[in-house]
């Protein structure tokens, strides 16, 4: 009888402990990914993970904390939970794209301090650790600024010395010790080169109503705060002329004078990247192009296309665009991340609800193509 009992004991043992083991095996992976990501650096003209494997990026953008804080209603523009980020996950993503308002992260210039500050940070940092969990690495990009005592409520021309660096100073600290995000301190610029990666200037860039002129701060002062800050991980640092002029030109004529790989700053740490923005309708949005001007590029340091989507204006729902886009990316190991996860019930929004269901053809495409390379992995 003992005996009996007790082999019955043994054996509820062991299958409580399959469960267990099951649910540990189990919860390492979601939706095909590695929950374990290991970090993310620079290794030569590739990203790799801490096992010095490749990766290619394959990602959204989630934009809403560039505007819903300074617009004064909230920090995301949806939910920003759990079960959202798993939806995001569920698309095969590993990596999301964060938009920053630096008015909101400093806590200036009078923006409700319900959404802004040590808020605002916080619930960043919470979406970034959420995006990990879920096996996705995350770019935190400064995208709105603005000058003085001006309210940042759009991306303008280039950042402005009176806060981003003091904003990419903050950045740094608060990153410094995750090694599985990029930071970017610029979203996309209209000045040259010149100005925007070495030394910043005060008549290429104006801000407000009366296009007032102001003084602009450089990708060189970006990398010495960040470095300077203790960040020794991968920043993305974007091309000019709304990061979509990188290099030559088709003909072989440089865009204002230089290229990206010219002028780009110079990183101790030798972490840096490249971004461009392409979408259907840009001056740069042919494979003849992104031969020229792109694939230089790509033989020395990683390319990521930090914005990219059908049109730039949300004109068209299709995929004739994004798929040459992608497609063209594959073949060079570039990364992407798509224009929007969002539900703004236009062309530009990848989304019809935060389950992840795709809106139109474009959305749809773009599903499918995530699904198809990370199976085929």
């Amino acid at each position: 009888m003992l005996s009996a009992m007790r082999r019955m004991l043994l054996g509820t043992i062991g299958v409580l402990l399959w469960i267990v083991l099951a649910s540990v095996v189990e919860a390492k992976t979601i939706h095909g990914h590695n929950l374990a990501l290991g970090g993310i650096r620079v290794s030569g003209n590739r990203l790799v993970n801490g096992n010095d494997a490749p990766i290619q990026l394959r990602g959204v953008n989630r934009s809403g904390t560039e505007y819903a804080c300074v617009q004064g209603w909230g920090i995301f523009d949806g939910p920003s939970d759990a079960a959202s980020v798993e939806a995001i996950s569920s698309w095969r993503v590993n990596i999301v794209r964060v938009p920053l308002n630096e008015d909101c992260w400093l806590g200036v210039n009078g923006i409700n301090p319900a959404y802004s500050g040590a808020n605002y940070r916080d619930a960043i940092v919470a979406y970034v650790k959420l995006l990990h969990r879920y096996g996705m690495y995350a770019e935190l990009s400064l995208i709105w600024g603005a000058p003085g005592s001006y309210r940042a409520t759009y991306q303008p021309m280039a950042p402005d010395e009176s806060h981003s660096p003091a904003m990419w100073t903050s950045m740094a600290n608060t990153f410094r010790h995750d090694p599985n995000v990029i930071l970017a301190p610029w979203g996309e610029t209209t000045t040259g080169w010149t100005c925007f990666m070495r030394t910043g200037c005060n008549n290429q860039a104006t801000f407000g109503p009366q296009k007032a002129r102001y003084q602009t701060a450089s990708m060189r002062q970006a990398v010495n705060r960040m470095r300077g800050a203790g960040y020794k991980g991968v920043i993305a640092i974007s091309c000019i002329d709304y990061a979509n002029a990188c290099g030559r030109s088709p003909n072989g004529s440089l865009y204002r004078g230089s290229t990206w790989l010219r002028s780009r700053p110079k990183d101790p740490a030798k972490q840096l990247i490249a971004e461009a923005h392409l979408y259907g309708k840009n001056a740069c949005a042919t494979a003849a192009c992104f031969d020229s001007s792109m694939a230089p590029i790509t033989k020395v340091v990683p390319l990521v296309f930090g914005e990219t989507g059908e049109t730039y204006d949300a004109s068209d729902c299709g995929s004739r665009y994004i798929s040459m886009f992608m497609n063209w990316a594959d073949r060079h190991g570039v990364g992407y991340e798509a224009w929007t996860w969002d539900t703004w019930g236009n062309c530009g929004a990848l989304i019809r609800n935060y389950k992840g269901t795709p809106y139109s053809g474009y959305g749809k495409w773009v599903h499918t193509h995530y699904a198809a390379r990370a199976g085929a992995r």
